[in-house]
């Protein structure tokens, strides 16, 4: 009989599992295959399934055999990893770390910004009983539930793990290291408990979700749903790899994913400073290329309140006490309440909102409570039918982005980079900056994924749904016309928005003056509250 199959936290199937299974009047051991699957001749009726692997948490499930499918067991690797939930708060709130480690470990608070700036000492954690201090996954799809740690075995009100948030707002993380030297750093997105500053930055932590395969899921792999096995190789068995007509997102409904999940993408190695290269495949596009910006606007003096975009979402972030509002790097997911939050303060209330980012609100999401969204990708093929008419997956459901963002993404220029050429050298923005049309400016820059300058990875342009006075100030010289085009827009209502429609450009920002110029001319006339788009 098969029983079921047993993968790890990225649902990579484990062979070589010892598998004892105790009931029915019956006790027998079995061993995971090669593709994680375990077999037993059993007769039917309740089982105890104990499993351990060395270097695995062990663990103890209770079953009817048999199953309807076949059953999806789940083992924690031994590491050190966590998360703080919830993920983002107000000054003076309480969130629960939340650490699997298979050894005593130390955790401390830091805040982000020019500087790491360290708050406190929270503790060292270990445990009387053996190996205490791991945590234990749910079996299935923890993917769309969540992993729901310090759920089992923390009954005590000694264990429970609370940390009060600082009052002033910020983006803190959180350092887990082990005696053997072992680290993990995890992001706390913290609001202010009242608006205290002209300016709100946009922590894209939604996206930061979407990109977070922890469980085996991300709207990158298997964005639908898992596979009823596991992975043995993924270069060999995944349709992104083996597949030339491969479409990511194929299908009309998708399962969802939890924000209750650590995030390794997020974790930056505890030596990184602000003005250090950012390294790595993830990180140029989440929170530690944000970081930059804020380390930037910190540099230059420009004040600033932290939140999270679940908190625009769900009411928590009062736009009308702000002046401006930035969003940066990667914000690719936005809800159709956040979109129409932004616009109609934008274009409503005078609203100014600076995009200093690429590829923004390109998909829609669902939220089903605080703490899991639905991916709405909808079927990409249907996309593509209609491309004539529908220039993205937020396209498809709501209307294009460009009406607000000015620009809309597109897949010319994706993974290259390059500086930007100037348009337009008589406008405001370049006020300072010494450039003349046809110069280049944005050489500079932090992203070693993609090195070659502030216009990359993935680029926005200018479109048919874009405002008609939507002024274009500056181009990107990525080959193949991917070049991102900086732009500017002002709607009749008093409102503005600026738009750089490049990922690369935070990681240009403290290193290239002239990016630095540019960011910092318009802030400053956004926090003025002038007007006028061709003005000298």
């Amino acid at each position: 009989m098969l029983i079921g199959y047993i993968s790890d936290h990225r649902y990579v199937a484990l062979a070589g599992v010892a598998v004892e299974l105790i009931g029915a009047g019956v006790s027998c051991a079995a061993t995971s295959r090669a593709s994680g699957s375990v077999h037993a001749d059993v007769p039917p009726g309740r089982y105890e399934i104990v499993l351990a692997k060395d270097g695995f948490g062990a663990k103890r499930v209770t079953l009817d055999l048999p199953t309807p499918e076949p059953y999806q067991f789940r083992l924690l690797k031994d590491d050190l990893v966590g998360y703080v939930w919830p993920k983002w708060v107000r000054g003076g709130e309480a969130s629960e770390f939340r650490v699997h480690s298979d050894a005593a470990y130390k955790l401390e608070l830091f805040r982000y910004g020019l500087a790491k700036e360290f708050i406190r000492t929270i503790g060292w954690y270990d445990e009387h009983g053996p190996r205490a201090t791991i945590q234990i996954t749910p079996d299935g799809d923890y993917s769309q539930a969540g992993v729901t740690w310090n759920k089992f075995g923390y009954t005590s009100p000694h264990h429970k793990q609370f940390v009060t948030a600082p009052q002033r707002s910020g983006l803190y993380f959180f350092h887990a290291k082990s005696e053997a030297g072992r680290f993990f750093s995890f992001p706390w997105i913290v609001a202010p408990a009242m608006p205290d500053a002209n300016v709100a930055v946009l922590a894209s932590n939604i996206t930061w979700n979407a990109y977070n395969s922890f469980g085996g899921r991300s709207n990158y792999i298997h964005p639908d749903r898992l596979p009823p096995t596991p992975t043995v190789n993924a270069r060999l068995e995944l349709n992104r790899y083996i597949n030339p007509e491969h479409v990511n997102y194929a299908v009309q409904d998708y399962a969802p994913l939890s924000f209750d999940r650590p995030e390794p993408i997020c974790s930056i190695p505890e030596h990184v400073q602000a003005t250090d290269s950012i390294e790595g495949r993830a990180a140029c596009h989440v929170a530690e290329a944000e970081w930059r910006l804020l380390a930037w606007l910190e540099r230059e003096g420009f004040a600033y309140d932290y939140y999270a975009e679940t908190q625009l979402h769900f009411g928590q972030l009062d736009l009308d006490a702000y002046r401006v509002l930035i969003i940066s790097t990667h914000p690719e997911y936005w809800s159709a309440q956040m979109y129409q939050l932004v616009k109609r303060w934008v274009f409503e209330r005078g609203g100014r909102l600076m995009y200093l980012g690429g590829n923004g609100l390109n998909c829609d999401v669902e939220f089903l409570d605080e703490q899991t969204c639905i991916y709405r990708n909808d079927d990409e093929r249907r996309l593509r039918v209609k491309a004539d008419k529908l220039e993205s997956r937020f396209h498809l459901r709501q209307e294009s982005e460009a009406s607000l963002l000015g620009v809309v993404y597109d897949d010319r220029g994706i993974m290259t980079a390059a500086p930007y050429r100037v348009i337009d050298s008589r406008h405001w923005v370049f006020a300072g900056t010494g450039l003349r049309e046809g110069d280049s400016f944005g050489q500079k820059s932090l992203h070693m994924r993609v090195p070659g300058g502030a216009s990359g990875h993935e680029t926005d342009k200018i479109s048919p749904n874009s405002p008609a006075n939507t002024h274009l100030l500056a181009r990107g010289e990525n080959p193949g016309g991917g070049g991102a085009e900086m732009v500017l827009h002002e709607p009749a209502g008093g409102g503005a928005v600026f738009s750089v429609g490049s990922i690369s450009w935070p990681a240009s920002v403290l290193v290239d003056e002239s990016v630095s110029a540019i960011t910092a001319n318009v802030l400053r006339r956004f926090l003025a509250g002038e007007r006028g788009a061709s003005a000298s």
